[in-house]
């Protein structure tokens, strides 16, 4: 069967209709081009071209070959590019965890800069919560997480790649909206929406502990696990919660957004996380560009 190799030589032929030209253009001389050309009319068991001393011209058979062996060439160019882009990290597929709240506003903004930045690399999104993104993470089926901290697994690496504000959430219609900023401290005996101590664990350490910072016990009317589910209680009055800003994206109808002052301002974080022994170019490249957006260490 013929080679590549052949193709080339017979496409710099048909293309130049001669054969001193074509060898110049292949930067070798017209002997062994000759022989290239003879050896693939015998493995076609066909004449490809007509020579004289004055003319060399493609035969019926030649014509009819050229664009099969242009396009021949043209998929083992484009073969032999894509590899290079994956192994350069320039192409792929990477695979990205992210837990729900990471998905309202940072997200997005990630997922608008991978794109620009690496046009040829396929993005998956998978939305878990955090220990369920670490198994993936450990099993291979995700290349980065987005989870919340803390993380204790000698086989990753981690860095916080976002730091945001917690605020009080209250129904439009509650006394506490006249205000522009809350102290924690005017929330006590308020009922509070709160998180699930098992399938949102870290929103309720946090709020908690925004709560004991500032020195007040919640009254805690109800626990929920999703902060959609959050926000739909305190809609409708049951009491106030604490979320992080981004959750303003939801855009509930009937919710108002006011910032925390004093004792017991909090930060919701998010990490990234990664394997130490991760062989994805892409998702290498792809890291990059994520932590390039993360605050100092």
């Amino acid at each position: 069967m013929f080679e590549f190799n052949h193709l080339r030589c017979f496409v710099a032929v048909a293309e130049e209709l001669h054969f001193g030209r074509a060898a110049k253009r292949l930067n070798m001389t017209q002997p062994p081009l000759s022989r290239q050309i003879q050896l693939l009319e015998h493995l076609l068991d066909a004449r490809l071209f007509d020579r004289s001393n004055r003319r060399v011209a493609l035969t019926p058979s030649g014509r009819a070959f050229l664009p099969e062996a242009r396009r021949l060439l043209q998929l083992a160019e484009g073969a032999a590019m894509s590899i290079r882009r994956i192994g350069s990290g320039d192409a792929g597929t990477v695979t990205i965890g992210f837990t729900a709240a990471s998905g309202y506003e940072f997200l997005p903004r990630i997922v608008r800069t991978l794109r620009e930045r690496l046009s040829n690399v396929d993005l998956v999104l998978r939305e878990a919560v955090t220990s369920a993104q670490l198994d993936a993470l450990a099993s291979g089926r995700l290349d980065i997480a987005l989870v919340r901290p803390p993380v204790r697994r000698a086989t990753f690496r981690s860095r916080i790649v976002l730091k945001e504000p917690m605020v009080v959430a209250l129904a439009e219609r509650h006394r506490l909206t006249e205000r522009e900023a809350i102290e924690l401290t005017e929330l006590e005996g308020e009922p509070v929406i709160s998180y699930s101590p098992f399938e949102a664990r870290y929103f309720h350490d946090l709020v908690l502990g925004q709560f004991g910072a500032a020195g007040i016990q919640p009254a805690i009317a109800q626990h929920v696990s999703q902060i959609h589910s959050v926000l739909a209680l305190v809609r409708i009055g049951l009491g106030l919660a604490l979320v992080p800003e981004a959750a303003r994206q939801l855009r509930f109808e009937g919710v108002a957004y006011r910032p925390i002052t004093g004792p017991g301002e909090g930060l919701a974080q998010l990490t990234a996380v990664w394997r130490t022994d991760g062989e994805n170019p892409a998702a290498e490249r792809a890291l990059e560009v994520l932590l390039e957006r993360a605050p100092p260490a």
